[in-house]
């Protein structure tokens, strides 16, 4: 982080990096994101990646010939995926939620922000401070998708049970409209009693896509 403090949220992870590659890497970036993909501009849009680990959806992004921003504040998880995935459509960063400091100055810089198995490490304060920088990042007509796991905590890990309804609420008062919300079963890892929302939002403007029921 750009004050020298990690955020609290992402406890358990440095422990485990050597672990962490292998698991998020084994799993088919365009397999994850299949319901969001064809809700998302096209390239060259620029995509902020908040949490973005090992630089699995960094690189499938940059691969498809978006610009990124990769945020990872676990170094350990950072170092690894700049190895891992070079590419020079991928800017990386040591920044976190729920101020994302590192990026003050660019309001309505992004096309797409994603959060991948983040936004449920954040408590109630925090989500209730990240969500307006969140929807102040994205352009008039860009798409902010998330996913928010269910089930057992690992253990060392943090974790709150959020619901898409609170978090669809929050969004809504930030100016970003629901237009996807759906469950799915943990299909990739098979992890028992653990179920994902994925959930996407339209910043309200003009261009913005249509709802999808």
């Amino acid at each position: 982080m750009t004050d020298g403090s990690a955020p609290r949220g992402i406890a358990g992870y440095a422990a485990e990096a050597e672990r962490l590659v292998s698991q998020y890497e084994s799993i088919a970036f365009a397999e994850i994101h299949a319901a969001i993909l064809p809700l998302l501009p096209a390239p060259p849009a620029h995509v902020l990646d908040v949490g973005a680990g090992t630089g699995r959806d960094a690189a499938g992004f940059a691969a498809l010939g978006y610009r990124v921003t990769a945020v990872e504040p676990t170094l350990e998880l950072r170092r690894q995926a700049v190895v891992l995935h070079p590419s020079p459509l991928i800017d990386w960063r040591d920044d976190g939620l729920p101020d994302l400091a590192g990026l003050a100055g660019r309001s309505g810089t992004f096309d797409v922000v994603m959060l991948t198995a983040v936004w449920m490490h954040l408590d109630a304060t925090e989500r209730h401070r990240a969500m307006p920088r969140l929807a102040a990042l994205l352009r008039a007509g860009g798409v902010m998708a998330l996913s928010l796991r269910h089930g057992p905590v690992p253990p060392g890990r943090r974790m709150f049970d959020v619901s898409a309804a609170e978090t669809i609420d929050l969004a809504g008062a930030h100016g970003l409209r629901c237009i996807l919300c759906r469950t799915d079963e943990d299909a990739q890892l098979g992890r028992p009693g653990v179920t994902w929302d994925r959930v996407a939002f339209v910043r309200e403007g003009l261009h913005a896509p249509g709802t999808i029921a």
